[in-house]
Order: structure tokens, then C-alpha cells, then sequence
């Protein structure tokens, strides 16, 4: 008898856990929006432009010359590896659903160690924005090192302002769109 009580104690314990683990990741996935790999080619840029960082489209398509670009425009350098990245990103998700329109995000994706890393992490991230793609460590020489960056690009292509680090919040990019940039989202 006490066999059978052990016996179902461990099956209603492992059935209960077991619901509890699939209820939590089903939740988790309709929660959370999915990401989609978009095309580079609405990115503002000077088409005339020469010289410059030229860089790929994660999509594999045609990407953009990192001196070309022309705003207003927030340019958001990350890696899938980088912590603080993968912090800001659901930010920068939810301050797009508003901005989409008044103000261009354009993602760089950096030191990847392959592209399908990179598109799976915009896909899980809910990333919906055209992102470029440095598979060789060019856009140092224009952004610098380290990650997270943030630019705020003016209409006529100056950096307004370089934010370095994370965003912490969907407000302060919101009031960082507004003092650079002049947009109020």
C-alpha cells in the first residue's frame, strides 16, 4: 500500500509540474511579439553618397552606407550576445510601434558570430525595423568600439547626439527622440 501512495504521489506531482511548465512557455509565446527580418531598402540615405562604411542587410539584400544616412533616424548598434543589448531591446520595440513613421530606427547588428544568429535574435525579439549587417568589424571605424550605441541622426545626416550604453526605458528614448531630434512621439 505504501508503495502505491508513493507511486502516485510522484505521478500527480510530475503531471502537476509538468502542466506548469507548458502552460508557462505557451503563455510566454502568445505574449510575445515575434520579429520579422525586413529589407534595408526604405533606409533614408544620400543615394549619391561616395565613400563611407558600406554595410549588408541582415536580409541579405542591399544595405547602406553608414555616412548616407539621413534622418530624423535612431540607429541602434547590438549584438545578440551583449547583455545589456537584449535588455534594451523590448524598449526599442514598444517605442517603434508609436514612432513607426515619424521617426526611422535602424538596427546594426555587430561582432555576430553568423548571420542566422542575428535574424533568429530579431525574430525572438520582436524586432520589425531594417537592420544592417557587420559581418567584419567595419563599422568600427565609424561607431567605435563597444555596445550598446545609440545615434540620433539629424535630417541633413549629423549625429544630433551618441548615446552610449543601455536604454533603460521606452520614456527616456521617447525624451531622447525629443531633445535631438525635435520629434515628439
Amino acid at each position: 500500500m505504501k508503495k502505491l501512495l508513493v507511486c502516485l504521489s510522484i505521478l500527480l506531482l510530475t503531471s502537476c509540474s509538468q502542466a506548469t511548465v507548458n502552460s508557462g512557455k505557451n503563455n510566454e509565446s502568445t505574449s510575445k511579439q515575434i520579429g520579422k527580418v525586413v529589407d534595408c531598402k526604405e533606409i533614408s540615405s544620400e543615394k549619391l553618397w561616395t565613400g563611407g562604411t558600406p554595410l549588408d542587410c541582415l536580409d541579405q539584400g542591399e544595405g547602406a552606407q553608414l555616412g548616407s544616412l539621413r534622418g530624423p533616424m535612431i540607429v541602434n548598434v547590438w549584438g545578440s550576445w551583449c547583455a545589456p543589448c537584449v535588455e534594451e531591446i523590448p524598449h526599442f520595440v514598444s517605442f517603434y510601434e508609436k514612432a513607426k513613421g515619424v521617426v526611422q530606427l535602424v538596427g546594426v547588428n555587430v561582432e555576430e558570430a553568423n548571420l542566422q544568429d542575428a535574424q533568429e535574435f530579431v525574430v525572438d525579439n520582436g524586432i520589425t525595423w531594417p537592420n544592417l549587417y557587420d559581418s567584419d568589424g567595419r563599422s568600427r571605424q565609424y561607431f567605435g568600439m563597444g555596445v550598446p550605441v545609440t545615434w540620433f541622426i539629424a535630417a541633413n545626416g549629423d549625429v544630433a547626439y551618441k548615446h552610449i550604453g543601455v536604454i533603460n526605458s521606452e520614456s527616456e528614448l521617447i525624451d531622447l527622440t525629443q531633445k535631438h531630434l525635435g520629434i515628439k512621439i
